[in-house]
């Protein structure tokens, strides 16, 4: 938009590949910057031409591709290793070691009891038919930090059995380590990336018998009630198409806009007619428990913006709040500019400060310091 209207003439980057590395992106950007008689310049190629857009991007695609095939295979050698392939789970810590050459060894986990006992209630309490909701609620209730150090819902338990995601579904915690069951590919249209399953055949399994948490009979409890929970399928193996959809509800027309005026949580559908508060029926740690029609809802809004908006006054006072935030934003915008180039200059001050401690810095820079 800003290209259409003349309000730049040139755009200047380090190289290609920052302006984007994808390949239908750069060369997107680069059909309308010619469009707007607006030209490219990089430190590296100089001009952008058609050429550059055709053969640089190209070549950084494939240098990403090479770069991210050997960065599994890294991972791929850790694994096999006994080592994690990358992040970590709830239950376990980090371990930070030097090898002798002083370079960092990565991988290594270790137990962290606390949290292994957390893991150890959420699988008897699972095994004992309390649901993964009331799990959830007890452990908030008793205060005890989630995985992300918020708090617990049940989704973090339950996960997703087929990915190995959730905590009913790690198998780190009866001591295997199983890597490669799932890769992630980026959308097209929205840029985000969505994950598919790998085939088993593909999965790398290593056993790590000091990483185990549980013992095989809490574990197979637990896997014996998740298959009695999972959705039936017909004889032909197919699941209910019906009941999945019901699941899978559709969005509304408030939908992710409705907030918890207590928690400032979601609103969501509780049942066909009804929308609450998801954080007090999810979580269990906000106390509002009003609920009310879709519809209703959807009208009363529908209502306020065609009786009150079209208010004179009403209307110049939403402009006023529109434009007061839209200047905060720009205004922290330009502000987190400001504080990294200042980061950037105390970074350099203190470079300059060790020379001059270390008795390296030259005459030349002494010189011009006295002239400062």
């Amino acid at each position: 938009m800003d290209s259409a209207r003349g309000r730049f003439d040139m755009i200047l980057a380090e190289a290609l590949d920052r302006i984007s590395r994808d390949q239908e992106d750069i060369a997107g950007i680069y059909k309308r910057m010619r469009y707007a008689d607006v030209k490219m310049f990089t430190l590296s190629e100089g001009e952008i031409s058609e050429l550059h857009v055709g053969l640089k991007d190209t070549m950084d695609a494939l240098f990403l591709k090479d770069l991210a095939d050997k960065t599994r295979q890294g991972q791929r050698g850790r694994v096999e290793t006994g080592k994690s392939g990358g992040g970590n789970s709830y239950g376990y810590d980090v371990v930070k070691k030097f090898d002798v050459n002083g370079e960092p060894v990565r991988g290594d986990r270790t137990i962290n009891e606390a949290q292994a006992e957390v893991v150890r209630r959420i699988f008897r309490d699972y095994a004992a038919g309390k649901s993964a909701k009331t799990i959830a609620f007890a452990l908030n209730r008793d205060r005890i930090p989630a995985p992300s150090g918020g708090d617990w819902g049940f989704s973090t338990i339950n996960g997703n059995p087929k990915r190995g995601n959730g905590i009913l579904n790690n198998e780190m915690y009866v001591g295997k380590i199983v890597w490669n069951r799932q890769r992630f590919v980026k959308d097209p249209d929205t840029g985000k990336r969505q994950a598919r399953p790998n085939p088993e055949s593909e999965w790398v399994i290593q056993e790590a018998p000091e990483l185990r948490i549980l013992d095989d009979d809490l574990w197979n409890a637990v896997k014996a009630r998740q298959g009695e929970n999972r959705t039936e399928r017909d004889e032909s193996g197919t699941a209910d198409v019906r009941k999945m959809n019901y699941r899978r509800r559709p969005k509304y027309l408030f939908s992710v806009l409705t907030k918890c005026a207590c928690c400032c949580g979601g609103y969501s559908a509780i049942s066909a007619t009804l929308i609450g508060c998801s954080t007090a029926r999810n979580k269990g740690t906000c106390d509002n428990r009003t609920n009310i029609r879709r519809d209703e809802l959807e009208t009363r809004m529908l209502n306020a913006l065609r009786t009150k908006l079209v208010d004179p006054e009403l209307f110049a006072h939403f402009c006023a709040v529109f434009t007061q935030e839209m200047n905060r934003l720009r205004m922290d915008g330009r502000a987190s500019i400001a504080a990294a180039e200042m980061a950037k200059i105390d970074r350099e001050l203190d470079t300059l400060l060790n020379l001059i401690l270390k008795g390296g810095a030259t005459d030349a820079i002494n010189s011009k310091m006295v002239l400062l």
